[in-house]
């Protein structure tokens, strides 16, 4: 009513010259807000017209009258941003105005939309006579913003631009580039961020929202079940994927692929996608396996059993049905199953994904696998080989098939300090530089030190190191291979599984991938554009360009000279909503 009541006084009336009336509602617009921010009850409430005559709405209801509105304030919001301003003076001493706002309150999540202002001149000064507020209803495009001052990296492995401007509107990149090739628009607000390096949002192309980080969500590594029903745990976590969302942004990881959990993981994309807190989704479902593995619901199974050639089609039949992004096979070998015995199927899933034209993607750890699965058309493979070098057969095939490696080095590394942290009786350090794992995570982790360490054979702890040493030195060396190469590469950490946890895991990958002797570019472009590749999201995400979702990072060091910088985040922007590092850990720890 009072849009309408306004816009039907903005038509009647005559065109007034532009006054220092404007100036002036501006000057009590943001006395007003910076009052909010203050908390100083006093300045705020004088900033409204002490009359029966003010009124307020929102979501929460209406008030008529001062003394109501006082009465009636809400508490003090822990943030607030109000951008996107305008005003336009309706007649001499009354002004109507627009902002957008974002506000995060404690124990809540944050929410936005779009506030007006009815600013009048009284005999005591500039008052607010009218303010009303309207929640943005989800997929709402954030606000127009310029980013000015950063060093730009785009993504492609293109050399860094000094002195950049992103312009972002509705939620895309509208320009990037140097201050002269995008100046700022005149009237949209700009966030100064001179001095800091500006890059894709990362990608972590391999998680698992079915798995927790912790031991509760794989007890075939070791069996907590006593104490975290895993049929409890996975209800929970069908209810509640958005903490794990929530840590990958706040992180600085704006998509993710999800490469093998339930059927309810297919849906992330619909849950997360409008929403800005938590990362662009894409997911396989339920993963067909040559092992027909138990780990699995009594009404749900993640694991479809690849029995023969006529199981897999089958089983690409359903995924398909059920909206699945791709079809991701386990291959599995040991002496009861052999290469040969399972090829086969492996081979039918991948002709039957071709005809409903899903990606193959394949866990294959050893190279008779990995080669097998090549041949059946592989488009990623999520891990390295681990058994021996890479033969020129392999790099042959991957190359024909232009197949993307996801090399996975760091995930051995968690289970280890798992297992330790069992039998040291000490829980493990949680690797989180911003502080934005999810609390019960963090309780999890911690908790590692009273689990029962009759469940951990000690004995097995000098052959599960030198296992994991072995696997560190010849997936290292078969990366170097595969880049040496030309083989694309991607990054993904494998979270989910104990101690890789979702969101920061991606800092030590990225870091080892670099130990292994990938320059810093070739991980960032692996973890950016090459990662948007391997999802099939890249004509939306992965490079900073124009027309592209507004997903970036920001550090306050150079990640070109070494990505361990990716650690020091300073701002994290999802679909053109920019958060600070504050409002990032507020969300991911509320």
């Amino acid at each position: 009513m009072q849009r309408i009541a306004v816009a039907l006084l903005m038509i009647a009336l005559p065109a007034f010259a532009q006054s220092d009336d404007i100036a002036a509602a501006r000057a009590v617009f943001d006395a007003n807000i910076n009052a909010i921010r203050q908390r100083n009850l006093d300045a705020y409430l004088s900033y409204y017209l002490h009359s029966p005559l003010l009124v307020r709405g929102g979501p929460t209801g209406f008030t008529t009258g001062y003394d109501e509105f006082a009465k009636a304030r809400g508490p003090w919001p822990d943030a607030i941003e109000a951008s996107d301003i305008h005003l336009t003076q309706l007649q001499p001493g009354l002004v109507y105005g627009t902002y957008r706002y974002r506000v995060r309150y404690t124990g809540a999540d944050e929410h936005s939309g779009i506030s007006e202002r009815l600013f009048v001149k009284t005999p005591d000064g500039w008052k607010i006579a009218v303010t009303g507020a309207v929640d943005a209803p989800p997929g709402t495009p954030a606000p127009p913003r310029a980013l000015a001052g950063a060093t730009l990296i785009d993504g492609r492995g293109s050399a860094p631009v000094a002195n950049a401007n992103v312009i972002l509107r509705d939620g895309k990149i509208d320009c990037a580039g140097t201050a002269a090739q995008c100046p700022v628009p005149e009237g949209i607000d700009v966030t100064n961020v001179s001095g800091m390096w500006i890059t894709p949002g990362l990608i972590d192309a391999h998680v698992h929202f079915s798995q927790t980080g912790w031991a509760d969500g794989r007890p075939d590594s070791l069996d907590v079940r006593a104490k975290h029903p895993y049929e409890d745990l996975e209800a929970d976590l069908k209810i509640h994927p958005e903490r794990y969302g929530k840590s990958y942004v706040c992180s600085g990881v704006t998509s993710v692929f999800d490469v093998g959990g339930y059927p309810w993981t297919m849906h992330l994309h619909d849950r997360f996608e409008n929403d800005t807190r938590v990362p662009h989704v894409v997911a396989a479902g339920p993963l067909m396996s040559t092992l027909d593995h138990w780990l699995n619901l009594p009404a749900e199974r993640q694991f479809i059993v690849l029995k023969d050639a006529e199981s897999a089609r089958n089983g690409v039949r359903y995924l398909a049905s059920q909206g699945s992004k791709a079809v991701k096979v386990w291959f599995i070998v040991n002496q009861q199953l052999p290469v040969e015995s399972s090829a086969p199927a492996v081979m039918a899933a991948g002709e039957e994904a071709r005809k409903y034209k899903l990606p193959l993607i394949v866990h294959a750890t050893g190279l008779t696998e990995a080669k097998a699965a090549l041949r059946a058309g592989a488009n990623v493979l999520v891990h390295s080989v681990e058994d021996v070098p890479v033969d020129q057969e392999f790099l042959d095939l991957a190359k024909k098939n232009g197949t993307i490696l996801i090399p996975t080095l760091t995930v051995i590394d968690g289970y280890v300090r798992m297992y330790h942290g069992v039998v040291d009786r000490k829980a493990p350090a949680v690797d989180d530089p911003n502080g934005c794992v999810d609390r019960e995570t963090l309780a999890k982790v911690a908790e590692t030190a009273t689990v029962d360490p009759s469940l951990v054979d000690p004995s097995r702890m000098a052959a599960r190191e030198q296992r994991a040493e072995r696997f560190r030195r010849v997936t290292r060396a078969n990366l170097r291979t595969l880049v040496n190469a030309g083989i694309p590469i991607a990054t993904g950490t494998d979270a989910g599984n104990p101690l890789t946890l979702h969101g920061p895991a991606i800092y030590a990958e990225m870091e080892a991938m670099q130990a292994s002797g990938m320059t810093p570019m070739q991980v960032i472009v692996a973890s950016t554009a090459t990662a948007s590749r391997a999802m099939g999201l890249d004509k939306h995400v992965g490079t900073i360009e124009k027309g592209k979702d507004a997903d970036l990072v920001l550090t306050a060091t150079d990640p070109s000279l070494d990505v361990a910088n990716f650690r020091r985040i300073r701002y994290v922007v999802r679909s053109g909503v920019v958060r600070n590092t504050t409002d990032l850990h507020a969300l991911a720890q509320p």
